[in-house]
């Protein structure tokens, strides 16, 4: 089975990312994408972000809808800084019975030219196939973004990622760039605004039966 991962806060999971997976499947044959919430720091203000548990089961029901995903809650588990190379290097250790060549690692080709600041870059880069997904700039001054998160923006660097060493073997996904974010997301839930099918359906009623983000619906 070939696996790839696709790591976040998920906060909340919507359509985008579910997109992203189907996309990867479709162009690079992958059987399973295991989205894998990332932990927040506790003292986080509860209008900001849910809980742990909350996103994990908002994961859970949007990977319900389609066999090929499933929500793995390793990093949750584990607590406190999660390492991408500690992540895969425990996945393998879990799938090794059912593993079919390298984990892929979806990321947005944003992220690549500080890469190799990551920690063991270089053995992550070898362990796994790097999937680059292109994704659309994210507000820069909204109340509601992740301040703990890298902001990222439309870069003009001179930095030529197919050319680099480290991603000589990545998979550039030619992925549609859908303007929809979480922050933007739970700014629309907290200001009353409709946000219905930016999420997958169960993901939308989860938030309403949970009162999540401060909603007024």
């Amino acid at each position: 089975m070939k696996i790839a991962i696709l790591g976040g806060t998920f906060n909340p999971i919507h359509i985008g990312h579910i997109a992203l997976a189907d996309d990867v499947c479709t162009s690079f044959a992958y059987d399973r994408i295991l989205f894998i919430p990332a932990a927040i720091p506790p003292h986080k203000s509860a209008a900001f972000y849910a809980s742990s548990n909350d996103r994990l089961e908002m994961v859970r029901s949007a990977c319900s809808e389609d066999s090929r995903f499933v929500a793995e809650s390793l990093e949750l588990d584990r607590g406190g800084v999660s390492y991408t190379y500690d992540t895969v290097c425990a996945l393998y250790e879990k799938y090794k019975d059912s593993i079919e060549g390298k984990i892929g690692l979806i990321m947005g080709s944003d992220l690549l030219p500080n890469f190799h600041l990551w920690k063991n870059a270089e053995q992550l880069a070898s362990m796994c196939t790097i999937i680059a997904a292109r994704r659309p700039p994210v507000k820069k001054d909204s109340l509601f973004a992740n301040k703990a998160a890298p902001l990222y923006e439309e870069s003009d660097t001179d930095f030529d990622i197919k050319s680099a060493p480290l991603f000589k073997d990545a998979l550039f996904l030619e992925n549609p760039m859908l303007p929809i974010s979480s922050t933007e997301i739970r700014e629309r839930i907290f200001t009353g605004k409709s946000f219905r099918y930016l999420v997958p359906q169960g993901v939308f009623h989860y938030i309403i039966n949970g009162n999540l983000y401060g909603n007024r619906q």
